[in-house]
Protein backbone atom coordinates (compact mmCIF):
# COMPACT_ATOMS: atom_id res chain seq x y z
CA UNK A 1 0.00 0.00 0.00
CA UNK A 2 1.46 3.35 -1.09
CA UNK A 3 0.66 7.00 -0.41
CA UNK A 4 0.32 7.56 -4.15
CA UNK A 5 -2.73 5.29 -4.20
CA UNK A 6 -4.72 7.90 -2.26
CA UNK A 7 -5.98 11.12 -3.79
CA UNK A 8 -6.92 12.37 -0.33
CA UNK A 9 -4.47 12.47 2.60
CA UNK A 10 -5.31 14.11 5.92
CA UNK A 11 -2.25 15.31 7.89
CA UNK A 12 -2.15 15.12 11.68
CA UNK A 13 0.35 15.44 14.51
CA UNK A 14 -0.04 12.93 17.33
CA UNK A 15 -1.14 14.63 20.54
CA UNK A 16 -0.04 13.71 24.07
CA UNK A 17 -3.58 12.69 25.02
CA UNK A 18 -3.59 10.04 22.27
CA UNK A 19 -0.60 8.11 23.63
CA UNK A 20 -1.11 5.22 26.06
CA UNK A 21 1.11 3.79 28.82
CA UNK A 22 3.20 2.02 26.19
CA UNK A 23 4.04 5.49 24.83
CA UNK A 24 2.38 4.72 21.50
CA UNK A 25 -0.97 5.80 20.06
CA UNK A 26 -3.78 3.90 21.78
CA UNK A 27 -5.22 1.41 19.28
CA UNK A 28 -8.76 2.82 19.41
CA UNK A 29 -7.62 6.28 18.33
CA UNK A 30 -6.90 5.05 14.82
CA UNK A 31 -10.63 4.74 14.24
CA UNK A 32 -10.93 8.39 15.27
CA UNK A 33 -8.12 9.25 12.82
CA UNK A 34 -9.97 7.44 10.04
CA UNK A 35 -13.30 9.07 10.87
CA UNK A 36 -11.71 12.53 10.93
CA UNK A 37 -10.10 11.83 7.56
CA UNK A 38 -13.42 10.75 6.07
CA UNK A 39 -14.85 14.15 7.04
CA UNK A 40 -11.91 15.74 5.23
CA UNK A 41 -12.62 13.51 2.22
CA UNK A 42 -16.07 15.10 1.86
CA UNK A 43 -14.48 18.58 2.11
CA UNK A 44 -12.00 17.64 -0.60
CA UNK A 45 -15.00 16.79 -2.76
CA UNK A 46 -16.32 20.33 -2.10
CA UNK A 47 -19.32 18.61 -0.54
CA UNK A 48 -21.01 20.25 2.47
CA UNK A 49 -21.90 16.99 4.17
CA UNK A 50 -25.13 17.76 6.04
CA UNK A 51 -26.64 19.93 3.32
CA UNK A 52 -25.80 17.37 0.65
CA UNK A 53 -27.25 14.45 2.59
CA UNK A 54 -30.42 16.44 3.21
CA UNK A 55 -30.62 17.13 -0.53
CA UNK A 56 -30.17 13.40 -1.22
CA UNK A 57 -32.80 12.45 1.41
CA UNK A 58 -30.44 10.09 3.18
CA UNK A 59 -27.34 9.71 5.30
CA UNK A 60 -24.33 7.40 5.60
CA UNK A 61 -24.00 5.00 8.52
CA UNK A 62 -21.05 2.81 9.52
CA UNK A 63 -21.73 -0.90 9.12
CA UNK A 64 -18.30 -2.37 9.77
CA UNK A 65 -14.75 -1.22 10.56
CA UNK A 66 -11.65 -3.42 10.50
CA UNK A 67 -8.07 -2.48 11.37
CA UNK A 68 -4.70 -4.15 10.93
CA UNK A 69 -1.76 -2.87 12.97
CA UNK A 70 1.67 -3.04 11.36
CA UNK A 71 3.46 -0.39 13.40
CA UNK A 72 2.90 2.32 16.00
CA UNK A 73 2.67 6.07 15.84
CA UNK A 74 4.25 7.96 18.75
CA UNK A 75 3.81 11.32 20.41
CA UNK A 76 4.53 14.25 18.07
CA UNK A 77 4.78 12.07 14.95
CA UNK A 78 3.48 13.75 11.82
CA UNK A 79 1.27 11.25 10.00
CA UNK A 80 -0.93 11.26 6.91
CA UNK A 81 -4.22 9.39 6.87
CA UNK A 82 -5.22 8.23 3.40
CA UNK A 83 -8.85 7.59 2.49
CA UNK A 84 -9.95 5.96 -0.77
CA UNK A 85 -13.36 4.80 -1.93
CA UNK A 86 -12.65 1.28 -3.15
CA UNK A 87 -16.11 0.14 -4.18
CA UNK A 88 -19.68 1.42 -4.37
CA UNK A 89 -22.36 -1.23 -4.22
CA UNK A 90 -26.12 -0.89 -4.45
CA UNK A 91 -26.38 0.74 -1.02
CA UNK A 92 -22.90 0.23 0.46
CA UNK A 93 -19.65 2.19 0.26
CA UNK A 94 -16.30 0.53 0.94
CA UNK A 95 -13.41 2.80 1.96
CA UNK A 96 -9.78 1.82 2.33
CA UNK A 97 -7.94 3.76 5.03
CA UNK A 98 -4.25 3.87 5.99
CA UNK A 99 -2.01 5.79 8.37
CA UNK A 100 1.40 6.69 6.94
CA UNK A 101 4.48 7.99 8.69
CA UNK A 102 6.47 9.14 5.73
CA UNK A 103 6.16 6.28 3.24
CA UNK A 104 5.69 3.64 5.96
CA UNK A 105 2.22 2.19 6.54
CA UNK A 106 1.54 1.92 10.27
CA UNK A 107 -2.13 0.92 10.31
CA UNK A 108 -4.60 0.16 7.56
CA UNK A 109 -8.17 -1.01 7.41
CA UNK A 110 -11.57 -1.01 5.76
CA UNK A 111 -14.64 1.06 6.55
CA UNK A 112 -18.01 -0.11 5.25
CA UNK A 113 -20.82 2.44 5.16
CA UNK A 114 -24.44 2.09 4.13
CA UNK A 115 -26.52 4.82 2.56
CA UNK A 116 -29.82 4.79 4.44
CA UNK A 117 -32.97 6.62 5.42
CA UNK A 118 -31.93 8.92 8.29
CA UNK A 119 -35.08 8.26 10.33
CA UNK A 120 -35.50 4.48 10.01
CA UNK A 121 -31.82 3.76 9.19
CA UNK A 122 -32.98 1.28 6.55
CA UNK A 123 -30.75 1.02 3.50
CA UNK A 124 -31.44 2.87 0.26
CA UNK A 125 -29.65 2.75 -3.11
CA UNK A 126 -26.69 5.10 -3.33
CA UNK A 127 -27.99 8.11 -5.31
CA UNK A 128 -26.60 8.38 -8.84
CA UNK A 129 -25.31 11.91 -8.21
CA UNK A 130 -23.30 10.77 -5.17
CA UNK A 131 -21.96 7.77 -7.06
CA UNK A 132 -20.83 9.96 -9.98
CA UNK A 133 -19.20 12.51 -7.68
CA UNK A 134 -17.24 9.89 -5.73
CA UNK A 135 -16.10 8.02 -8.83
CA UNK A 136 -15.09 11.34 -10.37
CA UNK A 137 -13.10 12.27 -7.30
CA UNK A 138 -11.24 8.97 -7.31
CA UNK A 139 -10.55 9.48 -11.03
CA UNK A 140 -8.93 12.82 -10.02
CA UNK A 141 -11.49 14.89 -11.89
CA UNK A 142 -12.18 18.52 -10.79
CA UNK A 143 -14.80 18.72 -8.08
CA UNK A 144 -15.99 22.24 -8.85
CA UNK A 145 -17.03 24.15 -11.94
CA UNK A 146 -16.36 27.89 -12.05
CA UNK A 147 -18.79 30.13 -13.92
CA UNK A 148 -17.97 33.73 -14.86
CA UNK A 149 -20.56 36.43 -15.32
CA UNK A 150 -22.16 39.62 -14.09
CA UNK A 151 -23.64 40.28 -10.67
CA UNK A 152 -27.04 40.25 -12.35
CA UNK A 153 -26.55 36.64 -13.44
CA UNK A 154 -24.56 35.26 -10.49
CA UNK A 155 -25.33 37.57 -7.58
CA UNK A 156 -28.33 35.70 -6.19
CA UNK A 157 -26.13 32.61 -5.62
CA UNK A 158 -22.91 34.44 -4.71
CA UNK A 159 -24.40 36.86 -2.18
CA UNK A 160 -25.34 34.25 0.48
CA UNK A 161 -21.73 32.98 0.50
CA UNK A 162 -20.30 36.47 0.88
CA UNK A 163 -22.75 37.31 3.62
CA UNK A 164 -21.93 34.11 5.53
CA UNK A 165 -18.16 34.63 5.26
CA UNK A 166 -17.68 38.38 5.53
CA UNK A 167 -20.68 39.64 7.48
CA UNK A 168 -21.60 36.69 9.73
CA UNK A 169 -18.20 35.06 10.22
CA UNK A 170 -15.79 38.01 10.05
CA UNK A 171 -18.23 40.66 11.31
CA UNK A 172 -17.56 43.09 8.47
CA UNK A 173 -20.42 45.62 8.22
CA UNK A 174 -22.70 44.84 5.31
CA UNK A 175 -22.41 48.39 3.97
CA UNK A 176 -18.64 47.82 3.56
CA UNK A 177 -18.96 44.37 2.07
CA UNK A 178 -21.29 45.42 -0.75
CA UNK A 179 -20.25 48.31 -2.99
CA UNK A 180 -20.87 49.86 -6.39
CA UNK A 181 -18.07 47.80 -7.98
CA UNK A 182 -20.28 44.72 -7.91
CA UNK A 183 -22.34 46.16 -10.77
CA UNK A 184 -19.36 46.38 -13.16
CA UNK A 185 -17.12 43.57 -11.90
CA UNK A 186 -16.64 40.18 -13.48
CA UNK A 187 -17.82 37.65 -10.91
CA UNK A 188 -16.83 34.01 -10.44
CA UNK A 189 -19.03 31.37 -8.84
CA UNK A 190 -17.83 27.85 -7.96
CA UNK A 191 -20.45 25.11 -7.81
CA UNK A 192 -19.85 21.51 -6.78
CA UNK A 193 -20.96 18.26 -8.42
CA UNK A 194 -24.38 18.59 -6.77
CA UNK A 195 -25.02 22.10 -8.10
CA UNK A 196 -24.43 23.78 -4.73
CA UNK A 197 -22.60 27.15 -4.77
CA UNK A 198 -19.49 26.82 -2.60
CA UNK A 199 -17.33 29.85 -3.39
CA UNK A 200 -17.17 33.20 -5.14
CA UNK A 201 -14.85 36.05 -6.08
CA UNK A 202 -14.69 39.02 -8.43
CA UNK A 203 -12.38 40.86 -10.82
CA UNK A 204 -12.45 44.66 -11.02
CA UNK A 205 -10.50 46.81 -13.48
CA UNK A 206 -8.63 49.45 -11.45
CA UNK A 207 -6.23 50.93 -14.06
CA UNK A 208 -5.29 50.30 -17.69
CA UNK A 209 -3.94 46.76 -17.80
CA UNK A 210 -4.43 46.19 -14.08
CA UNK A 211 -7.26 44.33 -12.37
CA UNK A 212 -7.98 43.63 -8.73
CA UNK A 213 -9.24 40.31 -7.42
CA UNK A 214 -11.48 40.64 -4.40
CA UNK A 215 -14.39 39.31 -2.38
CA UNK A 216 -12.86 35.85 -2.41
CA UNK A 217 -15.11 33.74 -0.20
CA UNK A 218 -15.42 29.98 0.26
CA UNK A 219 -17.94 28.18 2.44
CA UNK A 220 -16.37 27.26 5.76
CA UNK A 221 -17.37 23.60 5.48
CA UNK A 222 -15.45 23.02 2.24
CA UNK A 223 -12.31 25.09 2.83
CA UNK A 224 -9.07 23.32 2.08
CA UNK A 225 -10.63 21.36 -0.77
CA UNK A 226 -9.29 23.45 -3.66
CA UNK A 227 -12.31 25.70 -4.19
CA UNK A 228 -10.35 28.90 -3.57
CA UNK A 229 -7.58 27.83 -5.93
CA UNK A 230 -10.10 27.07 -8.71
CA UNK A 231 -11.70 30.51 -8.28
CA UNK A 232 -8.34 32.27 -8.25
CA UNK A 233 -7.13 30.50 -11.39
CA UNK A 234 -10.36 31.34 -13.23
CA UNK A 235 -10.10 35.03 -12.35
CA UNK A 236 -6.40 35.27 -13.26
CA UNK A 237 -7.13 33.55 -16.58
CA UNK A 238 -9.98 35.99 -17.22
CA UNK A 239 -7.62 38.92 -16.61
CA UNK A 240 -5.10 37.46 -19.05
CA UNK A 241 -7.76 36.90 -21.69
CA UNK A 242 -8.83 40.53 -21.61
CA UNK A 243 -5.23 41.70 -21.96
CA UNK A 244 -4.28 42.71 -18.41
CA UNK A 245 -0.58 42.71 -17.54
CA UNK A 246 -1.04 42.54 -13.76
CA UNK A 247 -3.53 41.36 -11.18
CA UNK A 248 -3.42 42.56 -7.60
CA UNK A 249 -5.37 41.88 -4.45
CA UNK A 250 -5.60 42.75 -0.78
CA UNK A 251 -4.97 39.47 1.05
CA UNK A 252 -6.06 38.97 4.61
CA UNK A 253 -2.99 38.12 6.69
CA UNK A 254 -4.23 34.58 7.25
CA UNK A 255 -4.39 34.00 3.46
CA UNK A 256 -0.97 35.36 2.43
CA UNK A 257 0.57 31.88 2.20
CA UNK A 258 -2.31 30.69 0.01
CA UNK A 259 -1.72 33.51 -2.47
CA UNK A 260 2.06 33.06 -2.38
CA UNK A 261 1.61 29.46 -3.46
CA UNK A 262 -0.46 30.76 -6.40
CA UNK A 263 2.39 33.04 -7.53
CA UNK A 264 1.44 36.32 -5.88
CA UNK A 265 4.10 38.44 -4.17
CA UNK A 266 3.69 41.05 -1.39
CA UNK A 267 4.03 44.72 -2.30
CA UNK A 268 4.47 47.38 0.36
CA UNK A 269 3.72 47.17 4.09
CA UNK A 270 0.70 45.49 5.61
CA UNK A 271 -2.31 47.63 6.47
CA UNK A 272 -5.68 47.42 8.16
CA UNK A 273 -8.90 47.22 6.17
CA UNK A 274 -12.33 46.73 7.76
CA UNK A 275 -10.54 46.03 11.05
CA UNK A 276 -8.52 43.12 9.56
CA UNK A 277 -4.80 43.09 8.73
CA UNK A 278 -4.19 42.91 4.97
CA UNK A 279 -1.25 42.71 2.58
CA UNK A 280 -1.26 43.98 -1.00
CA UNK A 281 -0.03 41.27 -3.38
CA UNK A 282 0.55 41.24 -7.12
CA UNK A 283 1.12 38.82 -9.97
CA UNK A 284 2.23 39.49 -13.54
CA UNK A 285 0.00 37.91 -16.18
CA UNK A 286 0.54 37.32 -19.86
CA UNK A 287 -2.18 37.98 -22.42
CA UNK A 288 -3.71 34.89 -23.97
Amino acid sequence: MKRSEFRYLDRLRVRWAEVDMQKIVFNGHYLMYFDTAVAGYWRAMAMPYHETMHQLSGDIFVRKATLEYLGSARYDDVCDVGIRCQRIGTSSLLFIAAVFRGETVLVHGELVYVFADPASQTSRPVPASLRRAMLGFEAREPMVEVSLGSWQTLGDRAQPIRTAVFVDEQHIPADLEYDAADATALHALATNRFGLPVGTGRLVNVAPGVSKIGRMAVRQDVRGGGVGRALLEALVDAAAQRGDREVMLHAQASAVTFYRLAGFEPRGPSFEEAGIEHQEMTKAVHSL
